[in-house]
């Protein structure tokens, strides 16, 4: 059976927006979809290139007045369907920022990435909350929740946001603060999706102008020992540590060092926040657990912090699945290794271990929907659809994630990927997910954002 394109007459929205109005076929039309995540090739309906905020809501009164599903995109990173059917609101373009040294904070608006927002706030000796790659866009990420290389010491992104402008699916502009619709702001800070299109948003920055931190690759070989021995050290760590180990599948691509390129490699992923002498000392016993290939940690100025991880620039197709996990214990490492290590036969390109703990498990000044602080690590797994291997990487992701399901306990949203629908209904408590869906419905009475979805039926 073949799908029937409806194609709607977008005329009246055209008059009423300033960005562009373009639906498939038309010129710029796949440019403006296209995502990171090429996996997938979205194929909306309509797409709107908002250049405001009164671009947004009109797009949002007419995608509703004709019983259509609305969903935003900057970058596209978290991109999981072709979105078929749909209106997609392009945000990209809403690139205000502005940093205020003396509240140290930013105003940012929903199309800028965190890289624009280091730079500008590094002159001041300030940084912001962002995650393991500045490439990806401020504001999924820090609703999502947002855990980043400063993590252990600050806690979420989503802890640190002071306010958000937001459409809602009445198309309403509203200011939403501790103050203002105070259940849409605990909402929205760790639920994410369902609510509306937040078109501006203000963090919070933080005090931090340099830390000694980088990356040390072991060769695959030493997968089993390198993870042992960083279960059982990264627990002992001071909250002025972030840290996470990866097992890594790199392309022969001649822009990596020798030693790695077309390898497998264990990565060794670290940021410190206090003294040198000292965040070099509590590195040691990890540079004695393997034969080290290359050894990148060192001093450095926040603004490099894409050392730590050195996650990929260039658009990729990707399948991801993550979990949280209660404990890392040694049968975790060995199944892990079985599942995922040199002798597997899997072709995944990254399975990552990051440790929790710290500020993430401490309640957030002011109450928000963040989920997971009360987990201790989070698994996250993803394979490159592409090629031969391309039929495997699926089950090849789920293996790994059925591997370490003894110590599943629940997940964090932004790390979530392709979910099995288990992994929704347990991310929160029964009492939180019925809140969710009751401020989606208050908020959307018409589910134009897909908040049932994820949150489930609130009576609608």
């Amino acid at each position: 059976m073949t799908s029937t394109i409806v194609q709607y007459d977008t005329t009246t929205l055209a008059a009423q927006v300033v960005g562009p109005v373009l639906t498939p076929g038309a010129p710029g039309y796949d440019d403006e979809v296209a995502g990171f995540n090429v996996a997938h090739r979205p194929a909306p309906a309509v797409v709107i290139g908002a250049t405001s905020a009164a671009d947004i809501s009109a797009a949002v009164r007419w995608a509703t007045e004709r019983g259509l599903q609305v969903h935003s995109q900057a970058t596209g990173h978290g991109l999981t369907n072709d979105l078929a059917g749909t209106v997609l609101i392009s945000t990209r373009r809403l690139a205000q920022l502005d940093v205020d040294p003396q509240t140290r904070t930013a105003r940012v608006g929903a199309g800028v990435r965190w890289r624009a927002v280091i730079d500008a706030a590094a002159p001041h000796g300030l940084a912001p909350l962002n995650g393991s790659s500045s490439n990806v866009g401020v504001v999924g990420y820090t609703l999502g929740g947002g855990i980043g290389p400063m993590a252990r010491r600050y806690g979420f992104a989503a802890d640190h946001v002071r306010a958000l402008t937001v459409v809602t699916g009445d198309g309403q502009i509203r200011s939403v603060t501790a103050d203002q619709h105070p259940d849409l702001f605990w909402a929205m800070r760790g639920g994410k999706i369902g609510f509306g299109v937040v078109t501006e948003i203000e963090i919070e920055l933080v005090p931090v102008s340099r830390f000694f931190g980088g990356g040390i690759f072991f060769p695959g070989t030493s997968a089993a020992a390198v993870l042992q021995a960083w279960r059982s050290w990264a627990p002992s760590l001071p909250n002025d540590v972030t840290t996470s180990v990866a097992l890594l599948r790199l392309p022969p691509d001649p822009q990596l060092p020798p030693p790695l390129q077309g390898q497998f490699v264990v990565h060794l992923r670290y940021a410190h926040l206090g003294n040198a002498d000292e965040a070099a000392r509590l590195l040691a016993p990890m540079r004695e657990a393997a034969p080290i290939l290359i050894d990148t940690v060192a001093e450095l100025p926040y603004a490099a912090v894409d050392a730590v991880h050195m996650d990929p620039t260039s658009s990729l197709p990707s399948y991801e699945r993550g979990i949280a996990l209660r404990e890392f214990p040694a049968e975790a490492v060995d199944r892990l290794v079985a599942s995922d290590g040199a002798d597997s036969g899997s072709a995944l390109t990254l399975t990552e271990v990051r440790l929790l703990g710290g500020a993430l498990s401490a309640a957030p000044s002011v109450p928000n929907a963040v989920a997971g602080r009360q987990a201790a690590f989070v698994v996250y797994v993803l394979g490159v659809p592409a090629g031969p291997v391309a039929p495997q990487i699926p089950g090849q992701v789920q293996t790994v994630i059925r591997a370490l399901d003894t110590w599943r306990d629940g997940g964090l949203l932004n790390f979530l990927g392709h979910p099995d629908p288990d992994d929704l209904t347990t991310l929160w408590s029964a009492a939180d997910r019925q809140r969710l869906a009751q401020i989606a419905l208050h908020y959307d009475p018409t589910d134009t954002f897909a908040g049932s979805a994820v949150f489930g039926s609130a009576a609608r």
